[in-house]
């Protein structure tokens, strides 16, 4: 059964209204997740260095713990890649049959509308 876990940081400073969306959010996915590693988009944001901050829940639906260590992400719409990253985050650990909330930032200036965007974990070939 997948469960959702907070962060340490995240358990300590989210705000409640915050928590109480992650929590529907995750309600409403758990039952449509497929295997392997998927994302739920929650928000995108833009910082004041314009780059783009994509809080998701990263659902693992495997059997091993997912460790972010030069992970390739992509933001995708339908079917345009708007961004790609590696991400590493050596505090950031998913254990197996759980989701966790994260906010990624990628550094690509992205131009188009990014309101129907989601996160794809890419596969090294």
């Amino acid at each position: 059964m997948q469960k959702l876990v907070f962060e340490d940081a995240w358990d300590r400073t989210i705000a409640q209204k915050d928590r109480e969306e992650i929590e529907r959010i995750f309600q409403e996915a758990v039952a449509h997740l497929d295997t392997g590693v998927t994302f739920t988009t929650i928000r995108i944001a833009v910082n004041h260095k314009n780059e783009r901050l994509v809080t998701a829940i990263i659902h693992n639906r495997t059997e091993r713990t997912l460790i972010f260590e030069n992970t390739p992400l992509d933001i995708w719409v339908g079917d345009n890649r708007l961004a790609e990253h590696k991400f590493t985050y050596p505090t950031l650990q998913v254990p197996p049959k759980t989701s966790m909330p994260w906010t990624f930032i990628f550094p690509e200036t992205i131009e188009v509308p990014t309101d129907q965007a989601t996160l794809i974990l890419k596969k090294e070939k």
